[in-house]
């Protein structure tokens, strides 16, 4: 399974106004958890099975409320059973199809 998620803390911030080192220490749970990841402008994705990969987003989530009294999460799953190496196969295969779209329309 894919879940890509997001969260941060809301009601409070560090002193420049922004909540990057809450993110931060969201992406550290994620990063320190051993599977697989990868993380952009908006979301982290990370990629296992349901269990492991909920208690990571779990965690990620406690290590942001310390940084507020409230968080905001927003999380999207793609479950398919049996697959694996899906965080990077999906691109694989849309970079494929970009390349015979172009050849198609060159």
């Amino acid at each position: 399974m894919l879940v890509a998620f997001s969260v941060a803390p809301s009601g409070a911030h560090d002193s420049q106004g922004s909540v990057h080192n809450a993110v931060a220490a969201a992406v550290r749970v994620v990063r320190d958890s051993g599977l697989p990841n990868h993380t952009d402008s908006m979301f982290t994705t990370i990629e296992g099975e349901w269990d492991e990969v909920f208690a990571v987003v779990k965690a990620a989530t406690e290590a942001v409320a310390q940084w507020g009294p409230r968080v905001s999460l927003v999380l999207k799953a793609d479950i398919r059973a049996g697959r694996t190496g899906e965080l990077t196969g999906k691109v694989e295969r849309l970079e494929a199809a970009l390349g015979r779209a172009r050849d198609v329309t060159e």
